[in-house]
């Protein structure tokens, strides 16, 4: 059976080409496009991923907007049967506008856009998004935000440590989020929120292929399901 994936467009959303090309060329087949405003999803999917840019122009809070629009109601019943959800940049803003990831994403300490490429710690290769990483691996991915500050209280940050639920974390500080986190994990593993942008590094020609191995550890998990 084919992997069905789809790759949702919120207005704004700049990355959503860029996550579909990645998704096909870890999987062979192209993801479903579903438009915001859907009240639905289609049948039977394996991966939903919600893409970087500026939904909403970032009017209110970077997210804030999007994570009300008509199909976050059927994202966040899919995320609570198990599928597979993964959030980059405005994606991972929407996560956790939407509940389903704490912590909030402020603006970047020095209040300046990054656009750079960035060192990564994989803290926890044992999810169906790490798996193709080795521990402790240092990886190289591009970011590019201007609200990637990960802020949540300490009690939260102590469980989400002893949880296993923190994913990737800056090598060098890079906008002011505590702890270095650049990814977290809801407690059940299959919903992963992630500032930096493994899409735009599966190729030579993108300066780093480092972020394949996320998209095909995730296209592996599903089909040994």
């Amino acid at each position: 059976m084919a992997f069905r994936s789809a790759v949702i467009t919120f207005p704004g959303s700049n990355c959503d080409r860029d996550m579909a090309v990645a998704l096909e060329q870890a999987s062979g087949t192209a993801p479903i496009r579903v438009w915001h405003g859907d009240a639905s999803l289609p049948d039977r999917l394996d991966f939903i991923a919600l893409p970087g840019g500026f939904s909403y122009g970032d009017y209110l809070r970077s997210g804030a907007m999007a994570a009300r629009s008509p199909i976050m109601k059927a994202v966040v019943e899919a995320a609570s049967r198990g599928v597979p959800v993964l959030g980059v940049c405005n994606g991972f803003q929407i996560l956790t506008e939407s509940g389903l990831l704490p912590g909030a994403l402020m603006r970047n300490a020095g209040q300046n856009f990054i656009c750079r490429t960035v060192g990564l710690k994989v803290e926890n290769n044992q999810t169906l998004f790490t798996s193709g990483y080795s521990a402790g691996q240092v990886i190289h991915i591009p970011v590019a935000h201007h609200d990637g500050n990960y802020f949540a209280d300490d009690a939260t940050l102590d469980r989400l440590e002893a949880e296993g639920r923190i994913a990737f974390r800056y090598t060098e500080p890079c906008n002011g989020s505590r702890r270095d986190i650049a990814g977290v994990l809801n407690k059940a593993g299959n919903v992963l929120g992630m500032m930096p942008h493994p899409e735009r590094a599966v190729e030579a020609a993108q300066g780093s292929e480092d972020g394949r191995a996320l998209f095909e550890s995730a296209v592996r998990a599903v089909v040994a399901a």
